[in-house]
């Protein structure tokens, strides 16, 4: 039996990068990207107007303000004009290239134009300067500066710097095929009739809206029973068409626990089995003949679910290529009471206090079994193995659903 630590470098070892693909830029949002992205030139690319209003040449106005004729008009996405006496202005809009020979920006509050002719009602000394109201070339980034970093999820922000950068396509890796599979003869579908003998199969419902909330489209699901030649026939099938495997169910040292062996027998080499930690001790892990991820994850539902969040979701996003993020913190905000001598993973919902500061409030389950108890919790922290008593302000790592 290995611990958390353990397991994460031992997956982080054996999870390959996925192939990398070029799409259109209008699909990439949710994307992880494989290239850097460059500044295609100066941002802004020419002194920009920055408010509605009238542009001048800021030295000629320094004895106070005074009447100035309107020369034209400059709108956004026109030739840049030009000023061409320091007596007049030039009308512009935001967005608009500052005319040649100014340097400032009056807006149009403070301004009365009236047939051809503006007034200015500036009260203060700093309404007319140089590069009031004008966003400067190069002032956010210059032509070949790095923009976004390969390894960055494409968010609307990315998106709309690659836009910026001329790029019709990027870079980004495929989407992993995965296919959810439970395991258990007692699995009955929602809907379907049910004995008293039998359990609704929840885990594989969870585990799919999971992923796609993370971002993983291509997810397909599967239910086998407790049968070993059946699951030799449709987990090769699997193996044969998937990135990754996520089973849940089967791998703990009961009778009927079969996906282990099987497994194996398919050709898929175990990597660990078991770990030091409360819920999930069971987990599974290896790797098939072509480099597929397959996930042994125990069948209690919140065994499932902490073990997805914990180990393979983190695996997923190595394998896009996506820059780890770093570890959260946050402090328990109430003393928590572990006698397990393995690390334990319980369920918190995060208060806020009335200083702003973020708490970790531990909400315990009725065992691995009890799903219903993370319904409001927001994910789950990391506690040392005991036995301890962990007081209130203890920090520890946080992993959010």
């Amino acid at each position: 039996m290995i611990s958390p630590s353990e397991a994460d470098a031992a997956i982080q070892l054996h999870v390959t990068c996925l192939p990398i693909e070029s799409l259109p830029l209008v699909q990439c949002h949710g994307a992880v990207l494989r290239e850097n992205i460059y500044a295609e030139r100066d941002q802004p690319p020419f002194d920009r107007v920055a408010m509605d209003g009238i542009a001048i040449a800021s030295a000629s106005q320094a004895k106070g303000p005074r009447k100035l004729r309107v020369a034209g008009t400059q709108p956004a996405g026109a030739p840049q004009m030009t000023l061409e006496r320091t007596d007049d202005c030039i009308e512009v809009m935001t967005g608009a290239v500052l005319p040649r020979g100014c340097d400032c920006v009056v807006p149009v509050e403070k301004i009365e134009v009236v047939d051809g002719t503006a007034r200015l009602s500036l009260t203060e000394p700093k309404d007319i300067a140089p590069d009031v109201n004008v966003h400067k070339r190069g002032s956010d980034s210059r032509q070949g500066d790095l923009l976004v970093t390969a390894g960055t999820r494409l968010r609307a922000a990315e998106i709309a710097v690659a836009a910026s950068a001329g790029m019709a396509r990027i870079r980004v890796s495929s989407q992993p095929a995965l296919m959810v599979v439970s395991t258990g003869d007692e699995l009955i579908d929602p809907g379907e009739p049910i004995a008293d003998f039998q359990v609704r199969r929840s885990n594989s419902y969870g585990v799919a809206a999971m992923l796609r909330d993370r971002g993983y489209a291509r997810v397909g699901d599967d239910h086998l029973p407790d049968d070993a030649e059946l699951l030799r026939k449709r987990l090769r099938l699997h193996l044969d068409t998937h990135d990754a495997l996520i089973l849940s169910g089967g791998v703990s040292m009961g009778k009927f626990d079969l996906v282990p062996k099987v497994l194996v027998e398919l050709g898929v080499r175990e990597v660990f089995h078991r770990i030091s930690q409360r819920p999930g001790k069971p987990m599974w892990f290896g790797i098939g003949p072509q480099g597929q991820s397959v996930f042994g994850l125990p069948g209690n539902p919140v065994s499932t679910l902490v073990c997805l969040t914990r180990y393979v979701l983190p695996a997923l996003d190595q394998a896009m290529g996506l820059k780890p993020a770093d570890a959260e913190k946050m402090a328990l905000a109430a003393a928590f009471d572990h006698r397990a001598t393995l690390t334990g993973f319980v369920p918190v919902k995060i208060d806020v206090d009335d200083w702003g500061r973020p708490w970790a409030l531990p909400k315990p389950t009725n065992g691995s079994g009890d799903f219903t108890s993370l319904v409001g919790t927001d994910g789950f922290v990391e506690i040392p193995p005991g036995p301890n008593t962990y007081a209130k302000g203890f920090v520890t790592r946080l992993h959010r659903w």
